[in-house]
């Protein structure tokens, strides 16, 4: 089945999470060291038809450039070299690490297990995806 994976990227750490056609409901998938990324995601794609990446874009309240921007944006431009035949998008990740820590509060979970960053990061991803398969653009691409 196709699927498209959105990455939640950190400088230790990514977030991975999945949606899968038909139906394209995000979920989460792993956390995987930052440095490991590129060979997951090799690894991965040969186990997996994934048509499309969605990339988490760190942007400021404004709308700008942060910090994080430029090593996503390094990110960005190493995996679309790699792989030319999978569409690869930014898309806006404002507010997502404060949505997933909002959701992993109200969900009950333990104070332990929510120290876990990891979880943070893969929920991240959950949440980057699922707002791009709801947005216009997403939509727009899937009815051409």
């Amino acid at each position: 089945m196709n699927q498209i994976l959105a990455l939640d990227y950190g400088l230790k750490r990514t977030g991975i999470a999945y949606a899968e056609n038909p139906l394209f409901i995000a979920h989460a998938l792993c956390t995987v060291k930052t440095h490991d990324l590129l060979i997951f995601i090799e690894d991965y794609l040969l186990k997996n038809k994934v048509s499309k990446i969605v990339i988490g874009e760190p942007k400021s309240l404004s709308g700008g450039q942060t910090h994080s921007s430029e090593i996503v944006q390094i990110f960005f431009k190493k995996i679309t070299t790699s792989y030319p035949d999978i569409e690869i998008k930014l898309y806006d990740e404002r507010f997502t690490s404060k949505i997933a820590m909002q959701t992993i509060l109200g969900s009950g979970i333990k104070k332990m297990k929510r120290r876990n960053k990891e979880n943070l990061d893969k929920i991240s991803a959950v949440i980057i995806l699922q707002d791009y398969l709801t947005s216009v653009d997403f939509y727009k691409s899937s009815n051409t």
